[in-house]
């Protein structure tokens, strides 16, 4: 047992600076609870996620005039880092890479990243301002609406600069979320690239149903990178009805778990969530595992805004450590389970998890 825990130790004291680089769309959350009928105004649904078209442009000003609006550091990726980050409490270890505005919205975002201990590489951008989603929650669910400024302006220029470049050399794991090839494709598929020839493991979020539906050809140039492969429920069933795999959930992540791949020397891993129903987790050749999330009572639930985010900053935090399956699971639902109890993508001051093994 000894040996166990000096070698788990060694593990956690090893973890280098950049030892996590995330990459994706940085973003200042606007949150506001709203009621069905302005989510109807604009066709909106819940547990959704979209691109702000012109229609939409009108509820950034418009929630802060109607409704009691709570500012937020967010952006999917970004929010995953900073949980992970928080998960480790080890300032440093996790990095971020994305673009922002010259303003004050942008150093705003960088503090409040820092602050959970997150060594953020912001291109900074002159033409646009920050980026920004609104988060429409009603009944405890959230409708994003993705305005993204500055972050589409990311260029693959700003990855081979010298500095980024560093960085990325001294990163062992890369996060990233599908958000990001709606406008940079060429920069994941560099990501993709290097963590292949150097053996690095990639991990990538699905991110949402519009992604599969209107990107595909874009998602498809990146998952032959991904080692491991993160979506909910939603986006599963997009996916099988997208490649023509049906709707059941256990047979779209058989058949993505042995899409084509890069790296030959790990198989792909594919964890489906499901809110309250249990998690899915498939790898190439084994049985379909299923992980109970932790049990929240509906009046302790403040919003979902951040939940699978965080689940994927929890499942990080410990993938990195080359904790088992189950570890890496279990600290993914306790993350969740702090996020929606609190509003948007925030936590306590220290996490109370402990590893079972």
């Amino acid at each position: 047992m000894f040996v166990v825990y000096r070698h788990l130790h060694r593990i956690i004291m090893s973890l280098a600076e950049g030892t996590l680089l995330g990459i994706g769309n940085p973003l200042l959350d606007i949150s506001a609870n709203v009621p069905q009928e302005y989510l109807e105004k604009y066709g909106l649904k819940t547990g959704n996620a979209i691109l702000a078209e012109d229609k939409h442009l009108p509820i950034y000003s418009e929630i802060v005039k109607l409704f009691t609006v709570e500012y937020i550091a967010g952006g999917a990726a970004q929010n995953s880092i900073r949980a992970a980050s928080w998960m480790l409490q080890k300032p440093g270890v996790s990095a971020y890479i994305g673009a922002v505005g010259d303003d004050e919205n942008g150093k705003y975002m960088k503090d409040a990243a820092e602050k959970y201990g997150v060594k953020t590489y912001y291109m900074i951008d002159n033409t646009k301002p920050t980026g920004t989603c609104a988060v429409l929650v009603r009944d405890k669910e959230r409708s994003l609406v993705a305005n993204l400024g500055a972050a589409e302006q990311h260029k693959k220029s700003h990855i081979e600069s010298t500095e980024i470049s560093q960085v990325i050399s001294k990163a062992k794991y890369f996060y990233a979320t599908g958000f990001f090839l709606t406008h940079s494709p060429d920069t994941l598929i560099s990501l993709g690239k290097h963590a292949k020839e150097h053996n690095k493991p990639f991990l990538f979020n699905l991110a949402a149903p519009f992604l599969i539906q209107f990107f595909w050809d874009r998602v498809a140039s990146i998952l032959p990178y991904a080692d491991v492969v993160f979506c909910n429920d939603d986006e599963a069933r997009a996916l099988g009805e997208k490649q023509g795999w049906g709707s059941d959930l256990i047979e779209i992540a058989s058949k993505l778990a042995s899409f084509p791949k890069e790296n030959h020397h790990r198989k792909r891993t594919v964890v489906f969530t499901q809110g309250a129903k249990e998690t899915l987790v498939f790898q190439e050749g084994k049985e379909v595992l299923k992980f109970k999330p932790i049990e929240c009572k509906p009046e302790e639930i403040v919003d979902t805004n951040g939940a699978g985010d965080s689940f994927v900053g929890g499942f990080l935090s410990q993938y990195i450590q080359e904790k088992p399956l189950d570890v890496c699971i279990d600290a993914a639902h306790y993350c969740a389970w702090e996020c929606i109890r609190r509003s948007g993508a925030t936590y306590p001051e220290h996490p109370t998890w402990k590893s079972k093994n």
